[in-house]
């Protein structure tokens, strides 16, 4: 910067000098004025340069103390490098030493730490997971930390650790009793006692619970288990001390939450078409003639019982009285013969055998038209299988499940109500059997007793069984 303003105001000055020169020239009228002026020219520029000199031997000298200055702090900048390198070769050195020192005295504590933070990302998935959380809340987000820190744990910590890992397994096998928040069906949030299992099951006013492990609380399954578990979750409820019946899921909600999810038997039912509605009409309809037929048939039958205890009155509020007052008749019935005699015993006793054998051919029909019924639900179902493979071009089981299920609830119906009224059918076949074959058995005694009397010419008492 010095030497270009020295070359600068060398360079004004000689500008200065020309233009004085020029003006001069300019100036002269004649040859003895442009002499003079040529020599005073002389002089100025002498004077000038003069000054040039002088101003250019101050100019160097004030570069060569800058020089000597910059030489200066550069000589003092490599003495200050090297004497921050040599502080830095030491502090190295002292840095591998203090490092040596310390992985010597550590130990065992690093593989500790490694230790630590292994088992503390294992739990933090277990504790987050586990329904004990909800009435400890927290937990999860201690052994997280635990296991992303970058520092050697403090022995409060690891004892933390300890009594968190050890509350979860004591947990796990006691039954507790707590108030804490549960999400409702409609997304708002209850304050009610809870009775927890370990960590596998919850209930509350008899319902069970699902824990969330997102909200960290515990809500209402979405549908309601059956009936002898909601009993069960009551018992447990009321229970103060002692033992009593429970029930246990040992996924911890995972086997539960599929239960309540499985459709019923009147879902079942209405996913089944229209078949599954016939099969029941079906069943119904023979049910109600099967058990209408057997009252029907014990009342007969205690009837016929009371009957046979007197045969002497008959009596016409049952089948055997009024066979029996078929021949109760006037004097001329005894003067019949054998064969019309024979003709009215058959005639009262095909009289009373329809009413005895009542709904047996349509319960006959009915067991055979139950497994056809639920053949034709089956190859239903089967339809709607394939079209669902068809409509989405791939066999997903997930598909297929409903036509699968509809073909299968078709296939229990109709079996169900056809082995049903297979035995209902037997038993009322055998009961009107023993009524027919008493029926028989009375009218045919009853007939040889008359051709007896009509052979020896009248007289006698009644016959008595």
């Amino acid at each position: 910067m010095i030497v270009s303003k020295r070359f600068l105001l060398v360079a004004a000055l000689a500008a200065q000098s020309v233009v004085a020169a020029g003006a001069w020239a300019a100036a002269a009228g004649n040859l003895e004025e442009l002499l003079e002026q040529t020599k005073n020219a002389r002089a100025i520029q002498a004077k000038a340069n003069a000054a040039r000199e002088r101003e250019f031997l101050a100019l160097r000298d004030e570069q060569s103390k800058l020089v000597a200055e910059a030489v200066a702090q550069r000589d003092a900048a490599e003495a200050r490098s090297q004497a921050l390198s040599a502080q830095y070769d030491q502090n190295e050195l002292r840095t591998n030493e203090l490092q040596t020192m310390l992985d010597n005295r550590l130990g065992s504590l690093g593989e500790l730490f490694g230790v630590v933070r292994q088992v503390s990302g294992d739990v933090s998935s277990v504790v987050f997971q586990s329904m004990i959380s909800a009435q400890f809340p927290g937990r999860d987000e201690f052994f997280t930390t635990l296991a992303k820190s970058k520092e050697l744990p403090s022995i409060n910590k690891l004892e933390q650790l300890w009594y968190e890992m050890q509350r979860e397994m004591t947990e796990s096998g006691q039954v507790a009793r707590f108030k804490t928040g549960i999400v409702g069906a409609d997304g708002s949030s209850i304050e009610s006692d809870v009775v927890r299992i370990g960590g596998f099951i919850a209930m509350s006013d008899g319902e069970y619970l699902n824990y969330l492990p997102s909200v960290k609380t515990l809500s209402l399954l979405p549908r309601p288990p059956p009936g002898w578990m909601v009993g069960l979750a009551k018992e447990v409820q009321a229970a103060q001390s002692g033992y009593v019946e429970a029930a246990i899921d040992p996924s911890r909600g995972v086997l539960l939450s599929l239960y309540v999810q499985r459709p019923g038997w009147i879902e079942r039912i209405e996913n089944g078409e229209l078949v599954n509605y016939v099969i029941l009409l079906v069943g119904g309809i023979g049910a109600i003639c099967a058990i209408y037929q057997f009252f029907y048939l014990l009342r007969v039958r205690f009837a016929v019982s009371r009957q046979l205890r007197n045969l002497d009155r008959p009596n016409s509020d049952n089948p055997l009285g009024r066979v029996l007052g078929t021949f109760r008749g006037d004097a001329e019935q005894a003067e019949e013969e054998a064969e019309v005699v024979e003709l009215r015993i058959s005639e009262a006793v095909l009289r009373e055998v329809p009413l005895l054998e009542r709904f047996q051919p349509f319960l006959r029909l009915a067991v055979a038209a139950g497994p056809l019924l639920g053949l034709v639900g089956t190859v239903v179902g089967m339809i709607i299988t394939f079209q669902s493979i068809t409509e989405s071009g791939s066999s997903d089981p997930r598909l297929m499940a409903h036509g699968i299920g509809t073909a299968m609830i078709a296939t229990v119906l109709g079996l169900g109500i056809a082995v049903p009224l297979l035995f209902a059918n037997a038993g009322l076949a055998s009961l009107s059997r023993t009524l027919v074959q008493t029926l028989d058995e009375q009218s045919t005694g009853l007939l040889a007793e008359r051709l007896e009397r009509a052979r020896d010419g009248g007289g006698g008492g009644g016959r008595h069984a």
